[in-house]
């Protein structure tokens, strides 16, 4: 469960209030898009959401993690519960596919003999089997994000958040992507949040969607139209 509740977000720099008066709730297991042009309050969210930062005002709560009141030494912790995939998939370059989804289970310090049984697993699930031994440049770029993915599942969190998850790969690839992270909620149960400003994605899945603008939420109804 995320709930945000009446979540204001200044920046001391330049005091912009990047969040005003923010409240929603996402059930457990929900598909849920957050959209917003270029400005609004899109990646504040997300940073609140991963514990980058604090909100001003407001309360964050995320599966009975305090985001505003937990303590620094927790925030690691946390972020292991989630499951993240960026729009530069952020995958080590030097590590091939297996190492990259390998490694996300080694830092939580899950046994060899589970990682040895549950990493192929995985990439057989995501179509990358075969692509096992290479490295990400070796990779296209809708190969190297459904490695993200992979690695973003990988210990079984309750929520994925994917932040712009098409934005680098072309249409088709998008098209593929999405209904990855469809799969994994349906099959799966997982809760799933899409940031992004991708009209067609959202015009496509007749799943909820919370609008943004200039930091206000707008609109949050299902198969909302982006506009």
């Amino acid at each position: 469960m995320i709930e945000f509740k009446n979540v204001r977000s200044i920046y001391k720099r330049n005091n912009h209030v990047a969040l005003d008066d923010v409240s929603f709730r996402i059930e457990d297991g929900e598909f849920v898009f957050i959209v917003g042009h270029s400005g609004a309050g899109k990646t504040t969210m997300t940073k609140l959401l991963l514990r980058e930062m604090v909100p001003t005002s407001g309360s964050i709560t995320v599966n009975n993690y305090n985001l505003k009141k937990m303590p620094k030494f927790k925030v690691a912790k946390y972020r292991r519960s989630l499951g993240v995939v960026f729009q530069d998939f952020k995958l080590f370059p030097q590590k091939t596919v297996y190492e990259n989804v390998a490694f996300a289970m080694q830092v939580v310090g899950t046994p060899k003999a589970l990682i040895a049984r549950r990493v192929p697993a995985i990439l057989k699930s995501m179509g990358l089997i075969d692509k096992a031994k290479n490295i990400p440049e070796e990779l296209s770029g809708g190969e190297q994000q459904r490695v993200a993915i992979a690695r973003a599942i990988a210990n079984t969190p309750d929520i994925i958040i994917a932040d712009e998850p098409t934005g680098n790969i072309d249409p088709q690839m998008a098209a593929e992507i999405m209904e990855l992270l469809v799969w994994i909620n349906q099959k799966f149960g997982k809760t799933v949040v899409v940031v992004t400003h991708a009209e067609n994605l959202v015009n496509t899945y007749q799943n909820r969607v919370i609008r943004l603008d200039h930091g206000k939420v707008t609109s949050d109804r299902v198969g909302g139209m982006f506009e």
